[in-house]
């Protein structure tokens, strides 16, 4: 019969649909850690990194992407490395909740770009597809509780102090445009006092710390197996709002909302 056709194909879709829920994965850790290469190297171990963004099971966010647009005061700051960019305030955590509440949904999301040599946010976005798992990548994952609660699996990349100092400086100087008297003023001023206060005591909230970011292969691997684990199968398992033994998010509602770590 034709409308028991139609039947089982609504069935199939509405089935597909609620399959296609990612699986969210929130990677934190202090400027230069290696966040991002610890996601790239997870990509690229599941053999993710040549696939066409549209049939990419896995995909990255990063946090640096959300950074709020800055009033003329802030720019003119940002300018002369005046400008607090590890502060919790710097982000618009509005956007990163609306998006990771889309991603949720399995909606496609535009991604804003950040221009760190301007201090703006570009007029293009970056388009991101619905995918099984969703690593998303910040100093400051973990910090709100109304973000930090929406992810399934948390990782945090520890690496030595020094190590991260001297990735920025020549990550700020060679990409950013930064001389080195700025980069290390800024280091000591903001980023430094930031990350003790803000980041590094949201390594309590991971379920997994990674020594030495890209480089610990050991964890990488057993974080890379746990992913194939859910896009291999675990996805389709979804019964009563349990997502592989953890419970699909809800909704916070606004009286239940807080940014700071508990």
């Amino acid at each position: 019969m034709a409308g028991d056709s139609e039947t089982r194909l609504d069935n199939q879709a509405e089935k597909e649909h609620v399959t296609r829920q990612p699986f969210l994965i929130g990677v934190a850790g202090g400027t230069a850690s290696g966040k991002s290469s610890v996601c790239g190297k997870i990509l690229e171990l599941l053999g993710q990194n040549k696939i066409d963004h549209h049939q990419r099971q896995v995909a990255i966010l990063s946090q640096d992407s959300f950074y709020k647009v800055l009033t003329p005061e802030q720019k003119a700051k940002a300018l002369k490395g005046q400008f607090n960019f590890d502060h919790p305030d710097a982000f618009d955590n509005e956007l990163v909740v609306k998006t990771l509440w889309d991603i949720i949904e399995g909606k496609t999301v535009q991604i804003p770009v950040y221009d760190f040599v301007t201090h703006s946010r570009k007029e293009e976005t970056v388009t991101v597809y619905p995918a099984d798992v969703v690593l998303f990548e910040g100093i400051l994952m973990f910090y709100s509780l109304e973000i930090r609660d929406l992810f399934q699996m948390k990782l945090f990349v520890d690496t030595d102090a020094d190590t991260r100092l001297s990735r920025r400086v020549l990550r700020d100087i060679n990409e950013r445009g930064r001389d080195l008297e700025q980069v290390l003023s800024q280091y000591i001023t903001f980023v430094k006092p930031a990350f003790e206060e803000f980041c590094l005591p949201t390594k309590k909230y991971a379920d997994v710390i990674i020594p030495r970011g890209a480089d610990n292969s050991v964890a990488i691997n057993l974080i890379v197996q746990h992913i194939q684990d859910i896009v291999n199968g675990g996805l389709t398992k979804r019964q009563n709002g349990y997502v592989n033994g953890y419970i699909t998010p809800r909704k916070r509602q606004p009286s239940e909302s807080s940014s700071r770590p508990h």
